[in-house]
């Protein structure tokens, strides 16, 4: 191929937790490619550490949904982003609703609320062990835990959380219609919009009450409910599961938490760089920029590789190897600049609880199938392990 053809978004994983070979070849060759989206637009996809740290810190490159172009089957054109989807905005909109909550995830906060993510951690892992095994996981663990605490966080009702689970998860998957993801979305939106009026009615002391007393809409509320929900479902939880297969596979690296549980941060930031459940992000040229010795003219849109970044051998020693002992510094598993994830000290917190505890529970925790046999999401947006069949010795 030559340098100025057009590729198309490089899929299909060669195993479960490294990303697709042509990445790693494109990084090494044209580390800002051209690229072809499904839409008939043509961009640019960056696979080295520097170039996607550079796009994403850089404000001539916009994050609004509108001038966006997805590189994968998505189902739909860019729309402009609804009042209070402050994800798909630029500053000065982003600004002002990303300060409203940035006070919400400081890591003080989260800190506080470590007890009761941990509090929760257990109560799982008390109903995992009296139902015995074999056990699914993603069902008995790690996809509970972050669907209950995103929804104390927001003050969801007990009885209403099933619905609002299902439904953010719905939104993820790659094969949905454009309809179907519209008729979803209004499903959720309502039923948030129903939860806001009854915060403003009878605040509590959860994260949606406190929001209830700015200046924001319901819409704007109900808007932001949604993409917290969404955003505290799906990513913590395929952490969660893949992080524990990984470990699972990779033995040695297991040894290290298990012989010294303190180890977790180290853990956490290299499951983050290793495994990538996000792909990908995407920016859009504001004018003509210069980038990687190429012209990104206004108007196209640049897809950054999470995955490829963060196996860059030129940031990180031996990229594609999991160890928990390395300097993870940099790595882009929570995006980068303005962007950055707003819930990654949450994120910690659940995965620093999580992976101790499931592994002090349940000390001889293996699969229960084949590792191949193990359902990749390769269907989602968000991807991880449908499944994770595991088992323990009860004696």
């Amino acid at each position: 191929m030559s340098e100025t053809e057009a590729l198309t978004f490089p899929t299909g994983r060669p195993t479960p937790f490294d990303p697709p070979d042509a990445l790693a070849e494109l990084r090494e060759s044209r580390p800002l490619a051209r690229l072809d989206y499904p839409d008939g637009h043509r961009g640019w996809l960056a696979t080295s550490h520097a170039l996607v740290r550079e796009v994403l810190a850089d404000r001539r490159f916009s994050a609004r949904s509108e001038l966006r172009h997805i590189p994968i089957e998505s189902g739909g054109a860019g729309q402009p982003s609804p009042p209070g989807m402050f994800i798909g905005m630029d500053p000065p909109e982003h600004t002002r609703y990303r300060h409203l909550l940035t006070g919400e995830f400081t890591v003080r906060r989260m800190r506080r609320l470590s007890e009761r993510i941990e509090e929760i951690t257990e109560e799982r892992l008390d109903l995992m062990e009296r139902q015995g095994p074999p056990a699914d996981l993603v069902e008995a663990f790690t996809a509970p835990v972050p669907a209950v605490v995103i929804c104390e966080l927001l003050g969801v009702a007990e009885e209403d959380r099933a619905g609002f689970m299902s439904q953010g998860t719905r939104l993820t998957r790659q094969d949905l219609s454009q309809e179907e993801k519209i008729s979803t979305f209004l499903a959720l939106q309502a039923h948030m919009r129903e939860l806001i009026v009854a915060k403003r009615a009878r605040p509590a002391d959860d994260m949606l009450s406190g929001l209830a007393q700015s200046d924001l809409t319901d819409e704007e509320l109900a808007n932001i409910g949604f993409m917290l929900l969404g955003a505290g479902l799906d990513t913590t939880a395929n952490m969660l599961a893949l992080g524990t297969f990984a470990l699972l596979r990779h033995p040695g690296q297991l040894a290290l938490l298990r012989d010294d549980p303190g180890r977790v941060d180290q853990v956490v930031e290299e499951l983050m760089r290793y495994l990538g459940v996000i792909p990908f992000l995407v920016r859009t040229a504001l004018e003509d920029v210069e980038l990687g010795g190429e012209l990104v003219a206004k108007g196209e849109t640049v897809t950054v590789s999470l995955q490829a970044a963060n196996r860059d051998p030129s940031r990180f020693p031996d990229p594609d190897t999991l160890d928990v002992l390395r300097d993870t510094a940099g790595h882009v598993g929570f995006g980068h600049g303005v962007h950055q994830c707003l819930g990654q000290q949450l994120a910690r917190v659940e995965m620093r609880a999580g992976f101790p505890a499931l592994f002090r529970r349940f000390p001889s925790l293996r699969l229960a199938a084949a590792p191949d046999e193990v359902p990749l999401r390769t269907d989602m947006l968000i991807y991880g392990v449908h499944s994770l069949p595991v088992t323990w010795d009860t004696t």
